[in-house]
């Protein structure tokens, strides 16, 4: 278990080795939920996609060169949910 001190301004710092532990880069979010007892929950705060994002890469502004695999496809789908695809 990892122990951290709370600075006089109450905030702590989490080390590296736990955000890596927890998906998180430089810039990205972290969310807190109560827990009965005093227990907090942790844990990276994941944008939620939209489905435009995904019909975006397919609208025809992307030219391809060849028809997108299954496994491509599926990608983009994955990319769009989870807001990973640019928006204009």
């Amino acid at each position: 278990m990892t122990s951290l001190a709370v600075t006089t301004k109450g905030q702590v710092t989490l080390k590296r080795d736990l955000l890596h532990h927890l998906g998180i880069k430089p810039g990205e979010r972290v969310e807190f939920e109560k827990l009965p007892d005093g227990e907090i929950r942790v844990r990276a705060a994941r944008p939620a996609g939209t489905i435009e994002n995904f019909f975006h890469a397919l609208d025809g502004k992307v030219k391809l060169k060849k028809p997108l695999s299954i496994e491509e496809m599926n990608d983009i789908a994955a990319a769009g949910w989870a807001g990973e695809l640019g928006k204009e």
